[in-house]
Protein backbone atom coordinates (compact mmCIF):
# COMPACT_ATOMS: atom_id res chain seq x y z
CA UNK A 1 0.00 0.00 0.00
CA UNK A 2 3.01 2.30 -0.18
CA UNK A 3 1.61 4.14 -3.16
CA UNK A 4 1.83 7.96 -3.35
CA UNK A 5 -1.45 8.15 -5.28
CA UNK A 6 -3.42 6.71 -2.36
CA UNK A 7 -2.11 9.29 0.10
CA UNK A 8 -2.50 12.13 -2.40
CA UNK A 9 -6.18 11.39 -2.90
CA UNK A 10 -6.83 10.92 0.83
CA UNK A 11 -5.01 14.12 1.76
CA UNK A 12 -6.77 16.08 -0.96
CA UNK A 13 -10.19 14.92 0.16
CA UNK A 14 -9.44 15.80 3.79
CA UNK A 15 -8.18 19.27 2.90
CA UNK A 16 -11.19 19.89 0.70
CA UNK A 17 -13.57 18.91 3.48
CA UNK A 18 -11.76 21.12 6.01
CA UNK A 19 -11.43 24.16 3.80
CA UNK A 20 -15.11 24.44 2.86
CA UNK A 21 -17.60 25.97 5.27
CA UNK A 22 -21.15 24.83 5.86
CA UNK A 23 -23.86 26.02 3.49
CA UNK A 24 -26.90 27.74 4.91
CA UNK A 25 -27.22 30.40 7.62
CA UNK A 26 -25.46 30.01 10.95
CA UNK A 27 -27.92 30.00 13.84
CA UNK A 28 -28.20 33.01 16.10
CA UNK A 29 -30.66 33.01 18.95
CA UNK A 30 -33.27 35.69 18.18
CA UNK A 31 -34.10 38.57 20.44
CA UNK A 32 -37.67 39.34 21.44
CA UNK A 33 -38.61 42.95 20.92
CA UNK A 34 -40.73 44.93 23.38
CA UNK A 35 -40.19 42.57 26.30
CA UNK A 36 -41.03 44.54 29.49
CA UNK A 37 -38.30 45.38 31.96
CA UNK A 38 -40.45 44.74 35.02
CA UNK A 39 -43.80 43.33 36.07
CA UNK A 40 -46.88 45.49 36.44
CA UNK A 41 -47.60 45.17 40.16
CA UNK A 42 -49.71 47.47 42.33
CA UNK A 43 -47.64 49.85 44.45
CA UNK A 44 -49.29 48.62 47.64
CA UNK A 45 -48.02 45.09 47.07
CA UNK A 46 -44.30 44.62 47.67
CA UNK A 47 -42.51 41.93 45.69
CA UNK A 48 -40.23 39.77 47.85
CA UNK A 49 -36.71 38.83 46.77
CA UNK A 50 -35.57 35.75 48.73
CA UNK A 51 -31.88 35.06 48.71
CA UNK A 52 -32.22 31.71 46.98
CA UNK A 53 -33.57 33.34 43.80
CA UNK A 54 -35.05 30.90 41.33
CA UNK A 55 -37.23 28.14 42.84
CA UNK A 56 -35.62 24.76 43.29
CA UNK A 57 -36.36 21.89 40.92
CA UNK A 58 -38.72 20.31 43.48
CA UNK A 59 -40.58 23.60 43.68
CA UNK A 60 -43.65 22.11 45.41
CA UNK A 61 -41.62 21.51 48.57
CA UNK A 62 -41.75 25.25 49.24
CA UNK A 63 -45.35 24.69 50.39
CA UNK A 64 -44.17 22.47 53.26
CA UNK A 65 -46.87 19.82 52.84
CA UNK A 66 -45.60 16.25 53.20
CA UNK A 67 -48.69 14.72 51.60
CA UNK A 68 -48.22 16.91 48.54
CA UNK A 69 -44.56 15.86 48.40
CA UNK A 70 -45.64 12.22 48.43
CA UNK A 71 -48.18 12.73 45.64
CA UNK A 72 -45.63 14.59 43.51
CA UNK A 73 -43.10 11.80 43.94
CA UNK A 74 -45.69 9.22 42.86
CA UNK A 75 -46.58 11.32 39.84
CA UNK A 76 -42.95 11.57 38.71
CA UNK A 77 -42.54 7.84 39.16
CA UNK A 78 -45.79 6.46 37.74
CA UNK A 79 -47.44 8.99 35.43
CA UNK A 80 -47.74 7.49 31.91
CA UNK A 81 -47.49 10.85 30.14
CA UNK A 82 -44.14 11.55 31.77
CA UNK A 83 -42.89 8.07 30.92
CA UNK A 84 -43.86 8.70 27.30
CA UNK A 85 -41.98 12.03 27.32
CA UNK A 86 -38.86 10.29 28.67
CA UNK A 87 -39.15 7.64 25.95
CA UNK A 88 -39.47 10.36 23.29
CA UNK A 89 -36.29 11.94 24.63
CA UNK A 90 -34.52 8.59 24.43
CA UNK A 91 -35.67 8.29 20.82
CA UNK A 92 -34.41 11.78 20.01
CA UNK A 93 -31.02 11.07 21.61
CA UNK A 94 -30.69 7.81 19.68
CA UNK A 95 -31.63 9.56 16.45
CA UNK A 96 -29.11 12.31 17.14
CA UNK A 97 -26.39 9.70 17.69
CA UNK A 98 -27.41 7.99 14.45
CA UNK A 99 -27.10 11.26 12.53
CA UNK A 100 -23.78 11.95 14.22
CA UNK A 101 -22.43 8.68 12.78
CA UNK A 102 -22.66 10.30 9.34
CA UNK A 103 -19.52 12.29 10.12
CA UNK A 104 -17.41 9.14 10.38
CA UNK A 105 -16.42 6.57 7.74
CA UNK A 106 -18.13 3.21 7.49
CA UNK A 107 -15.62 0.39 7.80
CA UNK A 108 -16.51 -3.20 6.88
CA UNK A 109 -14.50 -6.38 7.22
CA UNK A 110 -15.15 -8.84 4.41
CA UNK A 111 -13.95 -12.35 3.81
CA UNK A 112 -14.68 -14.74 0.97
CA UNK A 113 -13.55 -18.21 0.02
CA UNK A 114 -14.56 -20.25 -3.02
CA UNK A 115 -13.51 -23.32 -4.96
CA UNK A 116 -14.64 -23.58 -8.57
CA UNK A 117 -14.26 -25.72 -11.67
CA UNK A 118 -13.56 -23.89 -14.93
CA UNK A 119 -14.94 -25.57 -18.05
CA UNK A 120 -12.51 -26.90 -20.65
CA UNK A 121 -15.05 -26.05 -23.36
CA UNK A 122 -15.37 -22.39 -22.50
CA UNK A 123 -14.91 -19.90 -25.35
CA UNK A 124 -11.29 -19.50 -26.36
CA UNK A 125 -9.45 -16.32 -25.58
CA UNK A 126 -6.45 -17.35 -27.67
CA UNK A 127 -6.88 -19.99 -30.43
CA UNK A 128 -3.21 -20.87 -30.23
CA UNK A 129 -3.62 -22.03 -26.62
CA UNK A 130 -6.11 -24.83 -25.89
CA UNK A 131 -8.46 -24.60 -22.87
CA UNK A 132 -8.18 -26.97 -19.96
CA UNK A 133 -10.59 -27.88 -17.23
CA UNK A 134 -9.25 -26.30 -14.04
CA UNK A 135 -10.19 -26.48 -10.39
CA UNK A 136 -8.99 -23.49 -8.33
CA UNK A 137 -9.42 -21.81 -4.99
CA UNK A 138 -9.97 -18.12 -4.34
CA UNK A 139 -9.45 -16.61 -0.84
CA UNK A 140 -10.26 -12.88 -0.46
CA UNK A 141 -10.08 -11.24 3.00
CA UNK A 142 -10.29 -7.42 2.82
CA UNK A 143 -11.40 -4.23 4.53
CA UNK A 144 -13.60 -1.68 2.78
CA UNK A 145 -14.08 1.95 3.77
CA UNK A 146 -16.85 4.23 2.48
CA UNK A 147 -17.28 7.89 3.36
CA UNK A 148 -19.38 10.87 2.24
CA UNK A 149 -17.10 13.87 2.06
CA UNK A 150 -18.82 16.69 3.93
CA UNK A 151 -17.20 19.39 1.81
CA UNK A 152 -20.18 21.77 2.06
CA UNK A 153 -21.31 20.93 5.57
CA UNK A 154 -24.40 18.95 4.56
CA UNK A 155 -23.68 16.29 7.17
CA UNK A 156 -22.70 18.87 9.77
CA UNK A 157 -25.97 20.74 9.31
CA UNK A 158 -27.88 17.47 9.53
CA UNK A 159 -26.13 16.61 12.81
CA UNK A 160 -26.75 20.15 14.08
CA UNK A 161 -30.47 19.81 13.34
CA UNK A 162 -30.69 16.38 15.01
CA UNK A 163 -28.94 17.60 18.15
CA UNK A 164 -31.21 20.63 18.38
CA UNK A 165 -34.21 18.32 18.04
CA UNK A 166 -32.88 16.13 20.85
CA UNK A 167 -32.41 19.19 23.04
CA UNK A 168 -35.96 20.19 22.16
CA UNK A 169 -37.14 16.77 23.33
CA UNK A 170 -35.28 17.31 26.61
CA UNK A 171 -37.05 20.63 27.10
CA UNK A 172 -40.38 19.01 26.20
CA UNK A 173 -39.78 16.38 28.86
CA UNK A 174 -39.14 19.09 31.44
CA UNK A 175 -42.26 20.91 30.31
CA UNK A 176 -44.36 17.75 30.73
CA UNK A 177 -42.82 17.32 34.18
CA UNK A 178 -43.63 20.92 35.10
CA UNK A 179 -47.21 20.77 33.81
CA UNK A 180 -47.94 17.46 35.57
CA UNK A 181 -46.48 18.51 38.91
CA UNK A 182 -48.42 21.79 38.70
CA UNK A 183 -51.62 19.84 37.97
CA UNK A 184 -50.98 17.63 41.00
CA UNK A 185 -50.42 20.65 43.24
CA UNK A 186 -53.50 22.44 41.90
CA UNK A 187 -55.73 19.40 42.33
CA UNK A 188 -54.36 18.80 45.82
CA UNK A 189 -54.96 22.37 47.02
CA UNK A 190 -58.39 22.36 45.41
CA UNK A 191 -59.18 19.20 47.38
CA UNK A 192 -57.88 20.73 50.61
CA UNK A 193 -59.95 23.85 50.03
CA UNK A 194 -63.02 21.63 49.62
CA UNK A 195 -62.06 19.84 52.84
CA UNK A 196 -62.16 23.17 54.66
CA UNK A 197 -65.49 24.13 53.10
CA UNK A 198 -66.91 20.72 53.99
CA UNK A 199 -65.75 21.24 57.57
CA UNK A 200 -67.40 24.67 57.74
CA UNK A 201 -70.68 23.40 56.28
CA UNK A 202 -70.67 20.37 58.59
CA UNK A 203 -70.13 22.59 61.64
CA UNK A 204 -72.82 24.96 60.43
CA UNK A 205 -75.29 22.09 60.03
CA UNK A 206 -74.58 21.03 63.62
CA UNK A 207 -75.32 24.54 64.87
CA UNK A 208 -78.40 24.83 62.68
CA UNK A 209 -79.78 21.57 64.05
CA UNK A 210 -79.22 22.81 67.60
CA UNK A 211 -81.10 25.99 66.78
CA UNK A 212 -83.82 23.85 65.17
CA UNK A 213 -84.18 21.90 68.43
CA UNK A 214 -84.36 25.19 70.32
CA UNK A 215 -87.02 26.50 67.92
CA UNK A 216 -89.13 23.39 68.39
CA UNK A 217 -88.94 23.82 72.17
CA UNK A 218 -89.96 27.46 71.76
CA UNK A 219 -92.87 26.37 69.56
CA UNK A 220 -94.03 23.85 72.16
CA UNK A 221 -93.97 26.64 74.75
CA UNK A 222 -95.87 29.00 72.44
CA UNK A 223 -92.88 31.33 71.95
CA UNK A 224 -92.37 30.46 68.26
CA UNK A 225 -94.63 29.79 65.30
CA UNK A 226 -94.66 26.67 63.14
CA UNK A 227 -93.24 28.76 60.29
CA UNK A 228 -90.15 29.41 62.41
CA UNK A 229 -89.58 25.66 62.70
CA UNK A 230 -90.08 25.17 58.97
CA UNK A 231 -87.71 28.02 58.15
CA UNK A 232 -84.96 26.67 60.39
CA UNK A 233 -85.50 23.13 59.07
CA UNK A 234 -85.24 24.40 55.49
CA UNK A 235 -81.98 26.14 56.40
CA UNK A 236 -80.47 22.89 57.74
CA UNK A 237 -81.66 20.93 54.70
CA UNK A 238 -80.21 23.52 52.32
CA UNK A 239 -76.86 23.30 54.08
CA UNK A 240 -77.00 19.50 53.82
CA UNK A 241 -77.56 19.83 50.07
CA UNK A 242 -74.50 22.10 49.83
CA UNK A 243 -72.53 19.50 51.73
CA UNK A 244 -73.41 16.78 49.22
CA UNK A 245 -72.33 18.99 46.32
CA UNK A 246 -69.01 19.73 48.00
CA UNK A 247 -68.40 16.04 48.65
CA UNK A 248 -69.02 15.30 44.97
CA UNK A 249 -66.53 18.00 43.93
CA UNK A 250 -63.99 16.56 46.36
CA UNK A 251 -64.41 13.11 44.84
CA UNK A 252 -63.69 14.52 41.39
CA UNK A 253 -60.51 16.21 42.66
CA UNK A 254 -59.52 12.96 44.33
CA UNK A 255 -60.07 11.02 41.09
CA UNK A 256 -57.93 13.53 39.19
CA UNK A 257 -55.10 13.06 41.70
CA UNK A 258 -55.38 9.30 41.25
CA UNK A 259 -54.99 9.59 37.46
CA UNK A 260 -52.09 12.03 37.73
CA UNK A 261 -50.24 9.71 40.10
CA UNK A 262 -50.82 6.66 37.92
CA UNK A 263 -53.38 4.93 40.17
CA UNK A 264 -56.89 3.76 39.13
CA UNK A 265 -59.45 6.16 40.58
CA UNK A 266 -61.41 3.31 42.19
CA UNK A 267 -58.32 2.28 44.20
CA UNK A 268 -57.33 5.74 45.43
CA UNK A 269 -58.44 7.66 48.49
CA UNK A 270 -57.10 10.62 50.40
CA UNK A 271 -58.06 11.42 53.98
CA UNK A 272 -59.36 14.87 54.90
CA UNK A 273 -56.97 17.64 55.74
CA UNK A 274 -56.47 21.39 55.68
CA UNK A 275 -54.60 23.93 53.61
CA UNK A 276 -51.16 24.99 54.87
CA UNK A 277 -51.04 28.17 56.92
CA UNK A 278 -49.95 30.38 54.03
CA UNK A 279 -48.54 29.98 50.51
CA UNK A 280 -44.83 30.64 49.99
CA UNK A 281 -43.62 34.00 48.73
CA UNK A 282 -42.41 33.49 45.15
CA UNK A 283 -39.70 35.71 43.65
CA UNK A 284 -40.83 36.70 40.16
CA UNK A 285 -37.54 38.21 38.99
CA UNK A 286 -37.57 40.20 35.75
CA UNK A 287 -39.50 39.22 32.59
CA UNK A 288 -36.33 38.51 30.60
CA UNK A 289 -35.48 35.66 32.99
CA UNK A 290 -38.40 33.69 31.58
CA UNK A 291 -36.35 33.03 28.46
CA UNK A 292 -33.97 30.94 30.56
CA UNK A 293 -36.42 29.39 33.03
CA UNK A 294 -39.38 28.12 31.01
CA UNK A 295 -38.95 24.74 29.31
CA UNK A 296 -41.64 25.47 26.71
CA UNK A 297 -39.69 28.54 25.60
CA UNK A 298 -36.49 26.48 25.51
CA UNK A 299 -38.29 23.88 23.39
CA UNK A 300 -39.49 26.53 20.94
CA UNK A 301 -35.99 28.00 20.72
CA UNK A 302 -34.41 24.60 20.02
CA UNK A 303 -37.05 24.01 17.33
CA UNK A 304 -35.79 27.20 15.68
CA UNK A 305 -32.21 25.95 15.78
CA UNK A 306 -33.23 22.66 14.17
CA UNK A 307 -35.27 24.44 11.48
CA UNK A 308 -32.37 26.80 10.75
CA UNK A 309 -29.98 23.87 10.23
CA UNK A 310 -32.46 22.26 7.84
CA UNK A 311 -32.07 25.27 5.54
CA UNK A 312 -28.40 24.34 5.15
CA UNK A 313 -29.30 20.71 4.51
CA UNK A 314 -31.72 21.78 1.79
CA UNK A 315 -29.26 24.20 0.17
CA UNK A 316 -26.55 21.54 0.03
CA UNK A 317 -28.68 19.67 -2.52
CA UNK A 318 -27.79 22.36 -5.09
CA UNK A 319 -24.15 21.29 -5.07
CA UNK A 320 -22.37 18.11 -6.14
CA UNK A 321 -22.13 15.25 -3.68
CA UNK A 322 -18.67 13.87 -3.13
CA UNK A 323 -18.20 10.31 -1.97
CA UNK A 324 -15.15 8.24 -1.28
CA UNK A 325 -15.96 5.11 -3.26
CA UNK A 326 -15.51 1.97 -1.24
CA UNK A 327 -11.78 1.93 -0.60
CA UNK A 328 -10.51 -1.61 -0.48
CA UNK A 329 -7.39 -3.08 1.06
CA UNK A 330 -6.80 -6.79 1.46
CA UNK A 331 -5.38 -9.97 0.00
CA UNK A 332 -6.37 -12.45 -2.65
CA UNK A 333 -4.75 -15.81 -3.31
CA UNK A 334 -5.58 -19.27 -4.56
CA UNK A 335 -3.63 -20.82 -1.71
CA UNK A 336 -3.87 -20.22 2.01
CA UNK A 337 -0.10 -20.52 2.42
CA UNK A 338 0.49 -17.46 0.22
CA UNK A 339 -2.63 -15.50 1.21
CA UNK A 340 -0.86 -12.90 3.33
CA UNK A 341 2.27 -12.53 1.22
CA UNK A 342 3.13 -9.32 -0.61
CA UNK A 343 2.19 -10.58 -4.08
CA UNK A 344 -1.32 -11.34 -2.78
CA UNK A 345 -1.90 -7.71 -1.72
CA UNK A 346 -4.78 -5.87 -3.42
CA UNK A 347 -6.14 -2.34 -2.90
CA UNK A 348 -8.23 0.29 -4.61
CA UNK A 349 -9.43 3.83 -3.84
CA UNK A 350 -11.40 6.44 -5.70
CA UNK A 351 -13.65 9.48 -5.40
CA UNK A 352 -17.04 9.84 -7.04
CA UNK A 353 -18.90 13.11 -7.59
CA UNK A 354 -22.46 13.54 -8.83
CA UNK A 355 -24.48 16.62 -9.70
CA UNK A 356 -28.12 16.95 -10.68
CA UNK A 357 -28.49 18.94 -13.90
CA UNK A 358 -32.27 19.17 -13.82
CA UNK A 359 -34.71 18.27 -11.06
CA UNK A 360 -37.84 20.18 -12.03
CA UNK A 361 -37.47 22.66 -9.14
CA UNK A 362 -37.28 19.99 -6.42
CA UNK A 363 -34.24 21.53 -4.73
CA UNK A 364 -35.71 25.05 -4.82
CA UNK A 365 -38.92 23.73 -3.27
CA UNK A 366 -36.91 21.99 -0.57
CA UNK A 367 -35.12 25.24 0.34
CA UNK A 368 -38.40 27.20 0.34
CA UNK A 369 -39.96 24.56 2.58
CA UNK A 370 -37.04 24.74 5.04
CA UNK A 371 -37.15 28.56 5.13
CA UNK A 372 -40.89 28.52 5.77
CA UNK A 373 -40.32 25.99 8.56
CA UNK A 374 -37.92 28.42 10.23
CA UNK A 375 -40.45 31.25 9.98
CA UNK A 376 -43.03 29.01 11.66
CA UNK A 377 -40.57 28.08 14.42
CA UNK A 378 -39.68 31.75 14.97
CA UNK A 379 -43.35 32.73 15.25
CA UNK A 380 -43.97 29.88 17.71
CA UNK A 381 -41.02 31.02 19.80
CA UNK A 382 -42.24 34.60 20.01
CA UNK A 383 -45.76 33.41 20.82
CA UNK A 384 -44.36 31.22 23.62
CA UNK A 385 -42.62 34.24 25.11
CA UNK A 386 -45.76 36.37 24.93
CA UNK A 387 -47.86 33.64 26.56
CA UNK A 388 -45.26 33.21 29.31
CA UNK A 389 -45.32 36.93 30.09
CA UNK A 390 -49.12 36.93 30.11
CA UNK A 391 -49.36 33.89 32.41
CA UNK A 392 -46.86 35.35 34.87
CA UNK A 393 -48.51 38.76 34.90
CA UNK A 394 -51.95 37.19 35.37
CA UNK A 395 -50.69 35.07 38.28
CA UNK A 396 -49.10 38.12 39.93
CA UNK A 397 -52.28 40.14 39.51
CA UNK A 398 -54.40 37.31 40.92
CA UNK A 399 -52.12 36.91 43.94
CA UNK A 400 -52.27 40.64 44.60
CA UNK A 401 -56.05 40.73 44.32
CA UNK A 402 -56.59 37.67 46.49
CA UNK A 403 -54.15 38.94 49.13
CA UNK A 404 -56.18 42.13 49.45
CA UNK A 405 -59.47 40.21 49.43
CA UNK A 406 -58.19 37.82 52.12
CA UNK A 407 -57.68 40.64 54.62
CA UNK A 408 -61.13 42.07 53.97
CA UNK A 409 -62.82 38.67 54.15
CA UNK A 410 -61.13 37.82 57.44
CA UNK A 411 -62.63 40.99 58.89
CA UNK A 412 -66.00 40.03 57.43
CA UNK A 413 -65.85 36.57 59.02
CA UNK A 414 -65.01 38.03 62.42
CA UNK A 415 -67.98 40.37 62.20
CA UNK A 416 -70.31 37.60 61.00
CA UNK A 417 -69.25 35.29 63.84
CA UNK A 418 -69.87 38.05 66.37
CA UNK A 419 -73.22 38.87 64.79
CA UNK A 420 -74.24 35.21 64.97
CA UNK A 421 -73.34 34.96 68.66
CA UNK A 422 -75.36 38.06 69.46
CA UNK A 423 -78.35 36.99 67.36
CA UNK A 424 -78.51 33.55 68.99
CA UNK A 425 -78.61 35.16 72.42
CA UNK A 426 -81.26 37.62 71.30
CA UNK A 427 -83.28 34.81 69.72
CA UNK A 428 -83.20 32.79 72.95
CA UNK A 429 -84.51 35.86 74.78
CA UNK A 430 -87.20 36.41 72.17
CA UNK A 431 -85.70 39.70 70.96
CA UNK A 432 -85.05 38.50 67.39
CA UNK A 433 -87.26 36.35 65.20
CA UNK A 434 -86.38 33.15 63.30
CA UNK A 435 -85.97 34.94 59.97
CA UNK A 436 -83.30 37.21 61.38
CA UNK A 437 -81.45 34.27 62.87
CA UNK A 438 -81.68 32.26 59.63
CA UNK A 439 -80.34 35.19 57.64
CA UNK A 440 -77.40 35.60 60.00
CA UNK A 441 -76.67 31.87 59.84
CA UNK A 442 -76.67 31.88 56.06
CA UNK A 443 -74.46 34.95 55.90
CA UNK A 444 -72.00 33.42 58.35
CA UNK A 445 -71.73 30.20 56.35
CA UNK A 446 -71.29 32.13 53.11
CA UNK A 447 -68.55 34.26 54.67
CA UNK A 448 -66.69 31.20 55.92
CA UNK A 449 -66.91 29.50 52.53
CA UNK A 450 -65.71 32.60 50.71
CA UNK A 451 -62.80 32.85 53.15
CA UNK A 452 -61.85 29.25 52.39
CA UNK A 453 -62.19 29.85 48.63
CA UNK A 454 -59.90 32.86 48.83
CA UNK A 455 -57.32 30.86 50.77
CA UNK A 456 -57.51 28.07 48.23
CA UNK A 457 -57.24 30.61 45.43
CA UNK A 458 -54.03 31.98 46.94
CA UNK A 459 -52.45 28.52 46.86
CA UNK A 460 -53.68 27.86 43.33
CA UNK A 461 -52.30 31.22 42.19
CA UNK A 462 -48.96 30.49 43.84
CA UNK A 463 -48.84 27.22 41.89
CA UNK A 464 -49.74 29.09 38.70
CA UNK A 465 -46.99 31.62 39.32
CA UNK A 466 -44.37 28.95 39.97
CA UNK A 467 -45.45 27.15 36.80
CA UNK A 468 -45.44 30.40 34.82
CA UNK A 469 -41.91 31.09 36.03
CA UNK A 470 -40.74 27.69 34.84
CA UNK A 471 -40.67 25.87 38.17
CA UNK A 472 -37.15 24.65 38.85
CA UNK A 473 -36.06 24.01 35.28
CA UNK A 474 -32.49 25.10 34.52
CA UNK A 475 -30.29 25.37 31.43
CA UNK A 476 -27.83 23.02 33.18
CA UNK A 477 -30.14 20.09 32.43
CA UNK A 478 -29.98 20.93 28.74
CA UNK A 479 -26.20 20.99 28.91
CA UNK A 480 -26.25 17.55 30.57
CA UNK A 481 -28.30 16.14 27.71
CA UNK A 482 -25.90 17.74 25.23
CA UNK A 483 -23.00 15.89 26.87
CA UNK A 484 -25.00 12.65 26.56
CA UNK A 485 -25.36 13.20 22.82
CA UNK A 486 -21.65 13.83 22.45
Amino acid sequence: MNNPGFFTITLGVSLLCTACGSVGPDYNRPTVADIPTEWKIAASWQQASPADGIPKKEWWKTFGDKKLDELEANCLKENPNLKAAVARLDQALAQSNAHGAGATPTVALNAGASRSLISANRPLGNYAVPNNSTVQNDFKPNVTVSYEVDWLGHVRRDIESARASAEQAAADRENVRLVLTAQVASAYFQLRQLDEEISFVTSSITLQEKVLDLTRIRQENGAAAESDVLLQSAMAESSSAQLELLKNQRKQAEDLLATLTGVPAASFSLSSGTLPVAPPVVPAGVPANLLERRPDIASAERAMAAANAQIGVAKAAYFPSLNLTPALAGFESNNLSTLFSTPSLVWSIGVQASQNLFDGGRNRAGVDFAKAGYVVALANYRQSVLVAIQETQDALNTLHGLSAAKQKQEAAVRNQNRAYEITVLRYKEGLDNALTLATIQQNQLSALRVQSQIRGGLFLSAVSLLKALGGGWQDSEMNENSRTMN
